[in-house]
């Protein structure tokens, strides 16, 4: 199978035709969409993550308590053994051990991968919020057509 795709001309589909375009347009939309939502909140967790470990390592005192969150409803006292060092998640429910320099550079490059794949989302979606206009419009021109038609034989 080429990579290639063809083309086809939206003005010699049925209205039926373009009705199952249009949903199957609007289906896709909703679900880019989605996804930019979530890619959105998880960036924006990686961004108070680095904000976190950029502060906080200066600001925390090692005879200060501190509230360890065990869920993200239920906290615990706690004391930092070492404030210059952080666990991470990377992923799937590991963690590592970093220095704050390395934690801050993973949660850096986090938020620019993050933020490439979201503007490539924006594209897409931006693109496939294009056709579906076209197609919507098409639909809306065969429609009138159709209803114009009939009204054109009473005459």
């Amino acid at each position: 199978m080429s990579g290639k795709q063809e083309g086809v001309d939206i003005g010699s589909l049925s209205a039926q035709q373009l009705t199952a375009v249009k949903k199957q347009l609007d289906e896709e939309v909703e679900h880019l969409t989605a996804s930019y939502t979530q890619l959105a909140a998880a960036q924006a967790k990686f961004k108070e993550c680095l904000r976190i470990v950029q502060t906080g390592s200066s600001s925390f005192d090692d005879s200060k308590d501190i509230l360890v969150p065990l869920t993200n409803s239920l906290y615990v006292k706690g004391k930092l053994s070492n404030p210059d060092r952080v666990i991470v998640d990377v992923g799937t429910g590991f963690y590592v051990e970093k220095d704050t320099k390395s934690a801050t550079e993973f949660y850096d490059a986090k938020v620019k991968e993050l933020g490439a794949n979201i503007q490539n989302l924006e594209a897409i979606v931006q693109g496939k919020t294009n056709n579906l206009r076209v197609v919507e419009e098409v639909l809306r021109q065969k429609v009138l057509a159709q209803g114009a038609g009939p009204a054109l034989a009473q005459a």
